[in-house]
């Protein structure tokens, strides 16, 4: 049994770039880019009116002037309009183009409309309601950099950028596998000694948040069976993440079949709970995640290890999350206990972690009320209220 440390590390050696792929932006949430992104023109583009109102050149306003005929009407969509008479007005929408000869908007709050004319009714300074050209940004500024995870307001930026398609670091192609005679189908009656599949699902969830596709299979308790699953699962997939099938019993038979397939393990035992009998093992460029079969095991594993893993295959590092114990927690195992928890943020903007036991590595329920694990190392068996800590978010 080696320690959580050197499990990771361990981890992470293996973790290398796959390749990069071109991909619509529509695919593209929870991906990283590999490239840069430039804005291909100023943003925004044009001098953009920014409220419902008139447009004027501010001189005659300066002037004395506090009535403005219109001379035309301008809308978001439509070519630049130029103000021909100074000493008119053009009637403006948001989202237009600033008619030329014009400098400052008036929004339509702040006008009294008069017979073909508005009368200014409050103070105004010029260049009031404006986003001007290149204020933003300038033509060929960097917008998004490289190695930068793919969020939903990117998306936007992509868009207004003009890159319908995007270069991404490509994904491994992940199959997610449950064992156990016990599991039957979601939409099955189970007897009284059998229960549901549920962690290939969560996995599979989870996977699609962080932008990986994947498929779903299930071994029953037979060796010669799942040898031959994986062999044939292998020729598609470069990571099997597995759920149930490492412990001790006599019908866990995954770790003896990876070995036979030709992995070497590279662990099998961590010092830690939940999740102690985490089995990891690669065969040249696939790798497989075997872990326990309890939810709250599998749940903590999978953000221990493998998110990091998926990380740096992307060219991404996970930055560690650092909370502070809001109460006193006792734990005995010399084990480092990964501790189910919810976050608050105190006055001081500190992020406060309150530990809440569950039931056990079995209880599914409790962990959807908690937002990660604090991570409590061994070599301690009580730890106090105001001690920093890593947590690991759901």
């Amino acid at each position: 049994m080696i320690s959580v440390k050197e499990a990771l590390a361990r981890v992470i050696s293996t973790a290398q770039v796959i390749g990069v792929e071109s991909i619509s932006i529509h695919n593209a949430i929870g991906r990283t880019l590999a490239e840069d992104i430039y804005a291909d023109r100023s943003m925004p583009p044009f001098d953009r009116v920014t409220m419902d109102g008139i447009c004027i050149n501010y001189d005659n306003y300066e002037s004395g002037q506090r009535i403005f005929a219109v001379e035309s009407i301008a809308a978001a969509g439509s070519p630049t309009v130029t103000l021909q008479d100074k000493s008119k007005c053009v009637e403006i929408m948001t989202g237009a183009p600033l008619a030329v000869s014009a400098d400052t908007v008036i929004r339509y709050e702040d006008l009294k409309e008069l017979d073909g004319a508005f009368e200014i009714l409050e103070p105004t300074v010029r260049g009031k309601n404006i986003h001007t050209k290149g204020s933003d940004h300038s033509k060929g500024t960097v917008l998004l950099s490289k190695n930068k995870r793919i969020k939903a307001i990117d998306i936007n930026i992509l868009a207004s950028a003009g890159k319908s398609i995007v270069e991404v670091y490509c994904s491994p192609k992940v199959a997610v596998i449950s064992s156990g005679d016990e599991l039957v189908e979601i939409d099955e009656t189970p007897t009284d000694y059998q229960i549901r599949k549920s962690n290939v699902y969560m996995l599979q969830s989870r996977l699609q948040e962080l932008g990986v596709e994947s498929k779903t299979f299930h071994f029953v308790d037979n060796s010669d069976y799942i040898y031959s699953e994986i062999k044939v699962i292998l020729e598609d997939y470069d990571v099997l993440l597995m759920s149930g099938g490492v412990s001790k019993g006599k019908f866990d038979f995954i770790p003896e079949v990876l070995e036979h397939l030709g992995f070497e393990k590279l662990f099998h035992g961590v010092a830690q709970r939940p999740g102690k009998p985490f089995w990891f093992g690669r065969m040249g460029e696939q790798k497989v995640f075997a872990f326990p079969g309890n939810p709250v095991s599998t749940l903590a594993c999978f953000h221990k290890y493998f998110v990091p893993w998926l990380y740096k295959v992307r060219g991404l590092e996970c930055q560690p999350f650092k909370v502070v114990l809001a109460n006193n927690v006792s734990f005995k195992p010399d084990l480092d206990y990964f501790a189910q928890a919810s976050i608050s943020q105190s006055e001081d903007g500190r992020y406060l972690a309150t530990v809440k036991h569950g039931n056990g590595s079995g209880d599914m329920v409790s962990p959807s009320s908690m937002d990660g694990f604090i991570e409590l190392p061994k070599g301690k068996e009580v730890f106090e209220v105001g001690e920093v800590y890593d947590f690991i978010r759901f």
